[in-house]
């Protein structure tokens, strides 16, 4: 039950953009996926019927951004839909509440359904390539998902954390080699398809920093690390103009220093007048864009969803998890929660996630329940 309640959050925020080989109707999908959120509460309710929850400081400033996004959405310049958008985040956060009896469990629940999901998602996409291959890199070539409408850097996304989270359960003898294998292999397939450079620069990042917590304790580590950098460096004086023609993506200098276009919206969207109040509390959640073009950055789209009080609060619940990873004993669900961390920070660049229900949020979620003590351990 606790996997098809997170499942079906986990759904909530696949929310299609694009075509599909299935003919289903955009606004038909669109209801399935929201939907979902209701689903997920039904089910989180009968999987926690006492309605238990555990005390979270994380979850607290998570509500607290919900509760902001309500306030401003009654006196947005678009009240109905950033009123439901506020009330689909408050629905979110309240089931995410009613799973957190479940944290800090010695078998890491959340993580391990959380990449249940995350196995789903790719194996939907790579079942799309193999069925429609030319729609499913009819981007610009880039692998997105057309069984169920997914952009490429979401599903860069996916792969990126499946391929991380399952290097480390390896390097931490928590998983086998076979099934590590598998992941990893899937996860840096699809990751190299998507063409996606923030996501390859964050598993990059976020496992060294995980490897080197662990890098003391573990032989299995500090042996994969070695080989990662001897073979890393082969494979860069080998394969150097691959790799520089695959990270260009047909892209000027130009073009890849302004982020394929991005900090022209940015610059625009924090050149724009707005009144005090609104620079301070935001306008409400909206559909993340700038007269019309996508704003790619989770920090200009909080600012002018929440504004300085939603990045405050962004800004703190993402410290309050750097702190508590850090302090934490060392192990794997250290490295587990470092890697995330690092992770969603980088990719938070480019992509928006952290300031409204998404699959970043999931990802944090997991960090606070891969951080908290054993239930049990918290009561003697």
């Amino acid at each position: 039950m606790l996997l098809l309640s997170w499942g079906a959050l986990f759904f909530n925020v696949l929310t299609p953009s694009g075509g599909m080989i299935v003919p289903i109707p955009h606004a038909v999908s669109q209801a399935l996926a929201q939907g979902a959120l209701i689903l997920a509460i039904v089910l989180a309710l009968m999987v926690n019927p006492r309605l238990v929850i555990r005390s979270s400081t994380f979850l607290v400033l998570v509500s607290l951004m919900a509760v902001l996004a309500l306030m401003v959405g009654l006196y947005s310049p678009f009240p109905v839909s950033s009123t439901y958008r506020a009330v689909r985040l408050a629905g979110f956060v309240a089931c995410l509440w009613l799973l957190s009896p479940w944290w800090g469990r010695s078998d890491m629940a959340i993580l391990r359904v959380h990449r249940v999901c995350l196995w789903g998602a790719l194996v939907s996409v790579v079942a799309g390539a193999a069925l429609a291959p030319g729609a499913a890199f009819g981007t610009t070539g880039r692998l997105s998902g057309v069984i169920w409408a997914m952009p490429a850097p979401q599903v860069a996304h996916y792969a990126a954390v499946l391929l991380g989270t399952s290097a480390i359960l390896w390097m931490c003898r928590v998983i086998g080699g076979r099934h590590a294998m598998v992941a990893i292999g899937l996860g840096a397939a699809v990751l190299i398809g998507t063409h996606t450079r923030t996501a390859l620069v964050g598993t990059i990042l976020g496992l060294a920093i995980a490897s080197a917590s662990l890098f003391l304790g573990h032989a299995r580590v500090r042996r994969t690390t070695l080989w990662t950098i001897v073979l890393g460096a082969g494979a860069g004086a080998l394969f150097a103009p691959q790799i520089v023609i695959w990270a260009a993506r047909g892209q000027s200098a130009q073009e890849a220093s302004q982020f394929t276009g991005r900090t022209k919206v940015w610059d625009a969207s924090l050149q724009e007048d707005r009144p005090l109040v609104t620079k301070m509390l935001g306008s409400g959640l909206s559909n993340k864009s700038f007269n019309g073009l996508p704003i790619d950055s989770n920090w200009i789209a909080t600012y002018l969803d929440l504004g300085w009080a939603g990045i405050v609060v962004q800004v703190t619940f993402i410290l309050l998890l750097v702190v508590m990873a850090v302090t934490h004993v060392r192990g794997v669900r250290r490295a587990l929660a470092l890697f995330l961390i690092v992770y969603c920070i980088t990719a938070s660049i480019t992509e928006t996630g952290t300031g409204d229900a998404s699959t970043y949020l999931l990802d944090l979620t997991v960090v606070a329940a891969l951080l908290v003590p054993e239930p049990g351990r918290r009561l003697r």
